[in-house]
């Protein structure tokens, strides 16, 4: 006996500035597919996706699942470049900062 769970599909609401993001992100990735002169039907054999899913990845399309878009990373053996993301964090930084200095001004001061 088979147990399917069925999950409702939901439309992701991206705002213009970020499906600006994504689309760029597709086209960086469409880009690397032709400098390294592969198909767009060899990609997605060696990504375990269909053409059809590349396409979309290729358009930034934000309903694909990150993980199509990370197999394509890895055909292009730039996987390594996901872990760019998030990872410098100013504004992160800037609020630690802020809430250090906040803390420590609250103990005994020192002349």
């Amino acid at each position: 006996m088979k147990i399917f769970t069925i999950m409702a599909l939901k439309k992701h609401i991206v705002f213009p500035k970020q499906q600006q993001l994504l689309e760029l992100f597709g086209e960086n990735l469409k880009l690397a597919r032709k400098r390294r002169k592969l198909t767009s039907l060899q990609v997605a054999e060696r990504a375990g996706i269909d053409r059809g899913t590349l396409r979309e990845v290729e358009r930034g399309n934000p309903s694909v699942s990150l993980g199509a878009y990370f197999n394509v990373l890895r055909v292009y053996n730039l996987q390594d470049e996901i872990l760019k993301i998030a990872s410098a964090d100013p504004i992160g930084r800037k609020l630690q900062d802020l809430e250090i200095l906040t803390t420590s001004g609250h103990g005994s001061r020192k002349n």
